[in-house]
């Protein structure tokens, strides 16, 4: 297949090649006053004549917007400039030498960008890398790139997998940034594990069906095998033990939230994929024969209800669309929620992007159209000032427009989908990952 036909580096992922930066953008509308601070965006972005042989390694630009007083005060974009960017192989031991592509965090007053095979590496407020972290030499496996901060205790927790044992290690780092435990994970196997959850109580692993085969060319070494069930892992914070529960066959990228019920039971919710839902997307993000128009197929949200009280499970489904990168008001992270956001992608009656808004308490949805030749990124939420609702607050979000050959911050109300102020960017930005909101005060 000729290089330029693969999805990710065409359409609206197409990388961009250069960095560049702006000042004193245009904004229609009116920004909300109490937007101080900056929305940073990463996502894979090869340098030119750079071709990877899978989506999630190209190498990670870092886009930022810095947001104060109603202004939009400067845009700028820079690549994280690991070994990894300089053309420096990843076989899968060397911690330094990753794409650093997948999130970025602020955490115990550093910003850090992540790729989960790997260990972090921090970049300035202004996005210029300072190099590789460790947490002070204490970290020495890879971090997720999904760390969950407790909205409570300011601690962050997240994990390392491996293909060899041990096969998952869980963290924890206290509000400052020190790592205050470290424990094995037992049960668990060589899964393909991007993310997990925490509740008020507990930490959540997922073991999917998606393990660690050596017959993987792509790049990166996992496939689905039928003969490999999806177990969830609930372990009380204050436990080493971890309770698994056997689950229907499917498999989870990304989490909305989990939670403990009124009846001790905890809850977990996020898109769920099937095998052929699972298999169509990964074509895509090897450019293999036959790849569908996206990303993400056949990804629908979904509730898990484990007890560990009894051991048993139930499951069940919330919704039809297509969607990815699921969100939530992180005050609400590991404790009850009644709304997630996500990308809607096409399919499901749906012929183009939104942004999509899931009430799961009483199974309604509210969609935001983006119009014809227009993709959204993942929807970040950020409160409103004397917020009292849930969704009182603000989902920002990047906006790619192919036709108009443009991109833009859009701010949408998060209670009720509309438009509140757009900021223009000076360039078209490229379809990315996961982003993050630092305020000013952080």
């Amino acid at each position: 297949m000729n290089d330029l036909a693969k999805p990710y580096l065409t359409g609206h992922y197409t990388p961009v090649a250069d960095e560049i930066t702006a000042h004193e953008l245009t904004v229609r509308g009116t920004l909300p006053p109490e937007l101080n601070g900056r929305y940073f965006r990463n996502g894979h972005n090869p340098k030119p004549g750079v071709t990877p042989t899978h989506w999630f390694k190209g190498a990670g630009m870092i886009h930022g917007i810095r947001l104060a007083g109603g202004r939009a005060e400067w845009y700028r974009n820079r690549w994280v400039r690991t070994p990894y960017l300089e053309g420096v192989p990843f076989h899968g031991t060397e911690l330094e030498v990753s794409a650093a592509a997948t999130s970025i965090i602020f955490h115990g007053g550093r910003y850090l960008a992540l790729q989960e095979a790997n260990l972090p590496w921090e970049v300035t407020a202004e996005l210029d890398t300072v190099g590789v972290y460790d947490f002070g030499g204490k970290l020495t496996s890879a971090m997720t790139a999904h760390p969950k901060e407790d909205p409570v205790t300011g601690e962050l927790h997240f994990f390392s997998y491996s293909p060899f044992p041990p096969y998952l290690t869980y963290h924890v780092a206290d509000a400052s940034g020190q790592i205050v435990r470290t424990q094995v994970i037992e049960g668990a196997g060589p899964s393909l594990m991007h993310d997990f959850a925490i509740t008020a109580q507990h930490a959540v692993f997922l073991c999917s069906p998606v393990v660690f085969d050596h017959a993987e060319q792509s790049g990166i070494p996992y496939r689905w095998h039928d003969d490999v069930p999806f177990r969830v892992g609930v372990m009380p914070r204050e436990s080493d033990r971890v309770t698994w529960f056997e689950v229907e066959q499917s498999t989870l990228l990304h989490v909305s939230n989990s939670y403990v019920d009124a009846q001790g039971r905890v809850v977990l919710e996020g898109p769920r994929f099937d095998r052929a839902g699972w298999e169509s997307s990964w074509k895509w993000w090897v450019g293999a024969p036959a790849y569908g128009p996206s990303p993400l197929a056949g990804a629908t949200l979904h509730r898990w209800i484990l007890d560990p009280a009894t051991g048993k499970a139930t499951e069940e489904p919330l919704d039809a669309l297509n969607v990815e990168f699921p969100a939530i008001n992180d005050a609400h992270t590991g404790i009850a929620n009644r709304y997630s956001y996500a990308i809607a992608f096409p399919g499901a009656g749906l012929s183009g992007y939104h942004t999509v808004k899931f009430d799961t308490a009483s199974g309604r949805r509210r969609l935001f159209s983006h119009g014809e030749h227009r993709m959204p990124g993942e929807a970040v939420f950020v409160p409103a000032a004397g917020s009292n609702n849930e969704d009182d607050g603000y989902l920002l979000t990047i906006v790619s427009d192919l036709k108009a050959g443009a991109s833009e911050l859009l701010v949408l109300d998060a209670a009720e989908l509309t438009t509140v102020a757009t900021v223009e960017l000076p360039r078209r930005v490229p379809a990315g990952i996961h982003g993050h909101w630092i305020e000013d005060t952080k």
